[in-house]
């Protein structure tokens, strides 16, 4: 029997992103994303691929719906796609882009699942990043809470979840800062860096209000990419990398919200030659009260002082044990470790295990199922950390697993299977894995 135990009313539910999954890129008025640029351009993404059709969810989501049914499911966190509601990022409203979404959330209650809405999961309108540089123009901030405001104004009265963004430190980081994700931006600019990541804050801050005023009994969050970072040694020099790293991918981003202020640290060490531009208003902006905090968790860094990331002064150590395709190291404890770390030192009133999941090269076997053994051990491990983080008192109310489906990984293409279900993408054939048919027990309560 499992050794771990949930609470009632506990949300077990798979998390997708629209990019990664709809397909329909040319159809019913939608605008160009950024990713649409970025992923047509010869070099960016594995073999060139792009989400022109990915998982084709834009026409199968009934089917996609009927799936998570199977699994058990009462929460799906999906994504919107703005490029959908508003083509040039601003202006007319898209209204076949909104009657999508409509459709997709009333299907979901009709199945009893309960939709989690995040707004930005990095599909940037194309039309805005030609305006001044995307995230980096203060002015974005404007656009965004007016498509917050059009979106939960269209989708309010069915949807209460609500998450502005989703890992603010990824796309901030790689789109803007290393140039891997899009918009692909010059390398190492940390003045453009600072701004995107900075003003996409703002813009989160500036909505939550918005969106509790759109929506009765509104639950706001935000997600966040987080790492459990720990040092090499007990040497000073390794000691000061681990708080550098996570300064620059944890606090940055948490202390603002909760805080209202960017870690003093930070300001005074790595980013003493530059700053990000803040305005008087916006950090009380950015500190509007949350009902809950999102936390992706996908790894553990061990750490030292070092050269492997030059910019920040740190070497990785890799220590002994499993890695998934991504090349992560699999690691229970890191979630719990984090779970306990962030109510400690932050304190939100909920928290919800937003994404978590492995990449592992499944296939189909002769008769026709996939047997993801390995994926069926790692979440098994996930959910007991998970489990044993509620029972020393976190607040955790739900658990999305990455992803439902396999689907477009970014950069990396088709070649990296995070889904429950395998995609055969020639014939958009779904197989649900193994790992899906004990996701499905586990939501149900009887899992072994």
């Amino acid at each position: 029997m499992t050794d771990w135990h949930f609470p009632p009313g506990f949300i077990w539910g798979t998390a997708t992103a629209s990019y990664q999954i709809e397909g329909a890129v040319h159809e019913d008025g939608r605008g160009v994303s950024i990713w649409d640029t970025f992923s047509h351009t010869p070099g960016k993404t594995l073999n060139g691929d792009t989400g022109d059709v990915a998982c084709d969810h834009y026409h199968r989501w009934p089917e996609d719906i009927a799936i998570m049914q199977a699994l058990n499911l009462n929460g799906y966190r999906f994504s919107i796609a703005w490029p959908r509601i508003f083509p040039q990022g601003r202006g007319a409203v898209n209204q076949k882009g909104l009657d999508f979404y409509s459709r997709l959330v009333d299907g979901l209650l009709a199945a009893g699942i309960t939709p989690f809405v995040t707004l930005y999961h990095w599909d940037l309108p194309q039309a805005l990043q030609d305006e001044g540089g995307g995230w980096a123009r203060r002015g974005i901030v404007d656009d965004f809470v007016n498509y917050a405001d059009v979106v939960s104004r269209a989708l309010g009265d069915r949807v209460k979840y609500w998450t502005t963004f989703n890992e603010i430190f990824v796309f901030a980081t790689q789109g803007y800062l290393t140039g891997e994700m899009a918009p692909g931006a010059p390398i190492l600019d940390l003045d453009t860096f600072l701004a995107a990541g900075h003003h996409a804050l703002l813009a989160h801050g500036r909505a939550v209000p918005v969106l509790r005023a759109n929506v009765p009994g509104a639950q706001v969050g935000i997600v966040h990419y987080t790492q459990a970072i720990e040092a090499a040694s007990d040497a000073p020099e390794d000691v000061a990398a681990a708080q550098r790293l996570d300064g620059f991918m944890n606090r940055w981003y948490l202390d603002p919200i909760y805080k209202g202020e960017y870690p003093a640290d930070m300001l005074n060490g790595l980013y003493a030659y530059f700053r990000p531009p803040i305005q008087p208003g916006d950090l009380d902006a950015i500190r509007a009260p949350l009902d809950f905090q999102g936390v992706n968790f996908y790894e553990r860094s061990i750490v030292g002082e070092g050269s492997d990331l030059p910019f920040i002064n740190i070497r990785y150590v890799r220590p002994e044990g499993e890695y998934t395709a991504m090349g992560w190291h699999v690691y229970p404890p890191g979630l719990y470790d984090m779970l306990t770390r962030i109510q400690r030192d932050y304190a939100p009133k909920a928290i919800y295990v937003t994404e978590n999941g492995a990449a592992f090269a499944d296939e189909i076997a002769p008769d026709g199922s996939v047997h993801d053994e390995q994926r069926v051990a790692y979440l098994r491990g996930y959910f007991q950390q998970a489990a044993r983080a509620i029972s020393d008192g976190v607040p955790l109310k739900g658990y999305f697993v990455w992803s439902l489906l396999d689907n477009f990984e970014w950069a990396h293409g088709y070649d990296k299977r995070f889904g429950v279900v395998y995609v055969d993408y020639p014939t958009q054939r779904r197989i649900i894995k193994d790992s899906g048919y004990f996701l499905a027990q586990v939501a149900a309560g009887t899992a072994k």
